[in-house]
């Protein structure tokens, strides 16, 4: 046997093992005060006590008997997960630029390949996150201009619904092209029609990816990536990444034809003019891969989360009639049959509770999306080293029984004071807060609100016939987002 050529493999798994025994040992020897954690086990670790399917409800147990503030090891991977209103505030808002980066999990690398701004580090992420907020603001987000494109496609969809006649259907491929459409018209200055067959099979390829994030195959994966070729899940969101980014190169290259610096029409016109403008600088962020990356990122942000929440509220909607009711009579009261507009809200402190408390009650990103420590950190007393995987659970803020009320009930007074006026609340935080907060947060909210209140003002959304309270399924779907079940109810035109 030639033992030579056995040297690189070898010397790569002694280096291997001194890494996990350095590891280990800085963790359970150090002097440092360390966060506590449950004992793992030899290779596993924590893994054998984790709901693979909904892993932020365990997290959420172990928190119950170490603290908000805790480690989970997942193979050789430690993680401190962060739990409570204060103490995800306190390293997310607080300490904000600590806690900024994001940590390297197999399946990110391999789908965002550092581009974009989702999974990106460093200073890729700073410059097309800089460049995405200040882009989408350029193009309305937050303004006059797209909420006359709100307001529009809400007539399209009102128009859809009317469709059906009172007969039951289901809601999320259409509720997802109407959403998609508002941030399909800042990315590509483009509206699709729901039957649109390209539109709605790009559509799918962003939920299905967004489902198999959050799969029990991903999650195995991303503890032993070696299992990579044994798992599909990993090949599909692969392929699909690759099918969406060829939607988005076919867009961009038509734009590239027409491009004209004195009349940019869309966010990709003006990463193109940038591009132009950076041709000659060396390591430049404004290239095709981010491009790519960056777009579909947006796209998957501005459609998944919101899709999914108005998708909930229609579903708590006719779980409890008495509150759809007082909507309908506060919309009746204040708008009548008039368009409702974003200026409504103010005058509209109920509807704009309920809307809070669907995003509060749906939990659709419990888990949060990951994150890591740029330096040396020490948080609530505890000793936390730079580069540590972080997850800072979103559903332990919206649960949180020291600023809930009513934690676990759909209780849209959680945002009223006595008198019925509107109140904020410090722990609504659905969006995640600090550096890695949701970028089209502003967006999202004028979308919720004109979406909402225009399908209550023409229409009372009923159980389909022959069901009952009892048949609705509140469980959450499998996924990074958490959708509801797929379930039909029926719009009741109002008169």
């Amino acid at each position: 046997m030639d033992w030579t050529a056995q040297i690189p493999t070898l010397f790569l798994l002694v280096l291997t093992i001194i890494f996990i025994l350095k590891w280990g040992s800085f963790w359970n020897s150090s002097s440092k005060n360390l966060p506590p954690g449950p004992t793992p086990l030899p290779l596993v670790g924590n893994l054998h006590m984790m709901d693979l399917k909904r892993p932020y409800r365990t997290m959420l147990k172990l928190s119950k008997e170490h603290g908000p503030i805790f480690h989970i090891q997942m193979g050789f991977q430690k993680m401190v997960v962060l739990t409570g209103y204060e103490t995800v505030k306190e390293a997310l808002v607080n300490q904000a630029d600590a806690f900024a980066e994001r940590p390297i999990v197999p399946i990110f690398e391999d789908f965002a390949r550092g581009f974009g701004v989702i999974f990106s580090h460093g200073e890729n992420w700073k410059v097309m996150r800089r460049f995405a907020l200040s882009t989408l603001r350029d193009y309305g987000m937050g303004k006059r201009s797209i909420e006359d494109r709100i307001v529009e496609e809400c007539s399209v969809l009102i128009k859809k619904f009317e469709s059906y006649q009172g007969q039951p259907f289901e809601t999320t491929t259409t509720m997802n092209a109407a959403v998609a459409n508002i941030i399909a018209s800042i990315l590509i200055n483009k509206r699709f029609e729901y039957e649109d067959s390209t539109f709605r099979q790009f559509l799918e390829l962003f939920n299905e990816n967004v489902r198999l994030f959050g799969s029990p195959s991903i999650m195995l994966y991303n503890i032993f990536p070696a299992l990579g070729s044994l798992l599909g899940a990993r090949k599909t969101i692969l392929h699909n990444r690759d099918e969406i980014h060829a939607f988005v190169k076919a867009t961009f290259i038509q734009h590239l034809k027409d491009l004209d610096e004195n009349d940019q029409r869309s966010f990709i016109d003006s990463f193109l003019l940038r591009q132009q403008e950076e041709k000659d600088k060396p390591n430049g962020c404004f290239h095709n891969e981010n491009l790519k990356a960056t777009v579909g990122n947006l796209f998957a942000a501005g459609m998944a989360t919101t899709s999914t929440t108005l998708c909930w509220g229609l579903l708590l909607m006719m779980k409890y009639p008495e509150i759809q009711n007082k909507v309908q009579e506060e919309i009746a009261k204040f708008l009548g049959s008039s368009q409702p507009r974003i200026e409504h809200r103010t005058k509209m402190p109920y509807t704009d509770a309920v809307v809070h408390e669907i995003q509060r009650f749906a939990d659709i990103v419990p888990a949060n999306l990951p994150h890591a420590t740029t330096v040396d950190v020490t948080l609530k007393g505890y000793f936390i080293p730079k580069g540590t995987h972080i997850l800072p659970l979103l559903t332990s803020v919206l649960h949180d029984e020291s600023q809930w009320e009513k934690p676990y009930q759909f209780y849209p007074e959680h945002f009223l004071d006595s008198e019925g006026k509107f109140i904020k609340r410090h722990a609504f935080l659905p969006f995640s807060a600090g550096r890695r907060a949701c970028l089209g947060e502003t967006l999202a909210k004028m979308e919720l609100f004109l979406f909402f209140t225009s399908l209550l003002q023409r229409f009372t959304f009923r159980l389909p016939p022959g069901t009952s309270e009892d048949d609705l399924d509140f469980t959450p779907a499998v996924g990074l987002t958490t959708a509801p079940m797929p379930h039909q109810l029926c719009a009741l035109p109002r008169s």
